[in-house]
């Protein structure tokens, strides 16, 4: 079937994040907000997901799950088909999400106090995890150059203080959209070699990338030259799934695989029964229905992108991949504060304020533009009529 997003949209409940961040702007106009800040999509998943919660449902059987051996050849056949990479089936460990997983390898790998990198701006759950591990959070702020953020690898060798355990990756990167080149992918593997680092990839966006553009999954370039990494990917983000809370934590290096399954266990680890039901059946037949999504998020985006562009104290960043925008409010003159204020007060729009993100954040605004394009219109409308 034909997926026309304009008329599949999802109904929001009010047991939901999305509900709850308009509720918490304490406004007796709750049904004017455009909620644009929680990272979920405004769409239902593929039709054949719907259907086979409705048979799970009709079946009457809420018990444990059962048939790891079938979803993990759902996985392997989706990274080799969709990113050109076919990992072995016993390397896929299951976690209760991303950010779980994240906080399992911390405390399987590193103790108290172990320094922990990240590349900030960067989506705002890693700093949370961890500094609730109670490991050391040190933020090596990206380069922004002609609207393009840059890792700086140079600064953060000055930096090295010999606490380091683990760098966190996002890729592609949450807020701004960046692909990894080849080379910078290659920079941070020697980076982490020469300092014996592991490497978590967060690739939780792999599958959202514009049509015209393509990622690159972090095994393509160092399985070869560095074995010390942990691959993480999830269909949650891709099919809009993730209140099935489920990731995959990819380990082809046999010894910390072992450590991995060993700390995962210690936390009771058991699937998630539908959302690995729902994630096998997304990867076996979801893929037209991400064809058409990806096609429709390049239009919302390039609107957004051309109506923020004609707004002159307001700057958003290409978006290469996700459905998110990272916009510059620092020329309006006016704190972040002021902004967000005006953003909920006058343009009634709810986002995410820069500052969570880390260094390099501060005064930017993180958009959710994959809802329907009349509303993507609308903000850009509201965004103008108050920052113009």
């Amino acid at each position: 079937m034909e997926y026309d997003f304009d008329n599949y949209l999802a109904e929001i409940p009010e047991n939901s994040l999305k509900y709850d961040a308009i509720k918490a702007t304490d406004s007796s106009d709750i049904y004017k907000f455009l909620s644009m800040g929680v990272a979920d999509m405004s769409f239902k998943p593929p039709i054949d997901v719907l259907n086979a919660l409705e048979n799970e449902m009709n079946r009457g059987f809420l018990g444990y799950y059962g048939g790891i051996e079938s979803y993990r050849k759902e996985v392997v056949n989706w990274l080799e088909k969709k990113h050109n990479w076919k990992p072995k089936p016993q390397w896929i460990n299951t976690a209760h999400g991303l950010v779980a997983a994240i906080g399992t390898v911390l405390r399987a790998f590193t103790n108290q106090n172990d320094g922990i990198i990240i590349f900030s701006p960067v989506y705002h759950q890693f700093r949370n995890i961890i500094k609730a591990n109670n490991r050391e959070l040190i933020e090596s702020e990206m380069i922004k150059e002609n609207g393009t953020y840059y890792l700086d690898l140079d600064n953060l060798e000055n930096k090295i203080k010999g606490n380091e355990k683990v760098v966190i990756l996002c890729s592609p990167h949450n807020p701004s959209g960046r692909l990894w080149s080849e080379h910078e992918l290659k920079d941070i593997a020697y980076f982490c070699k020469k300092h014996d680092l592991i490497l978590i990839i967060d690739e939780i966006h792999n599958d959202l990338v514009n049509p015209e553009n393509k990622h690159i999954t972090f095994p393509k370039i160092g399985e070869n030259f560095y074995e010390n990494y942990i691959l993480m990917t999830s269909t949650t983000k891709t099919f809009n799934i993730a209140g099935g809370l489920m990731g995959n934590v990819i380990i082809p290096n046999n010894s910390l695989r072992d450590k991995f399954k060993k700390a995962n266990f210690a936390t009771g680890e058991t699937p998630n029964r539908f959302g690995m039901i729902l994630g096998e059946v997304a990867m076996r037949s979801g893929h037209k229905w991400l064809d058409d999504l990806l096609k429709y998020l390049k239009k919302n985006k390039d609107i957004f992108d051309k109506e923020i562009k004609s707004i002159k104290c307001l700057s958003s960043m290409r978006i290469d991949s996700t459905y998110l925008a990272w916009v510059d409010f620092s020329k309006t003159g006016e704190s972040e504060n002021t902004n967000y204020k005006k953003l909920i007060n006058h343009a009634k729009i709810i986002s995410k304020r820069g500052s969570i993100f880390g260094l390099g954040g501060y005064n930017h605004f993180r958009f959710n533009l994959a809802t329907s394009t009349n509303l993507v219109k609308e903000s850009t409308e509201r965004l103008r009529s108050v920052f113009k």
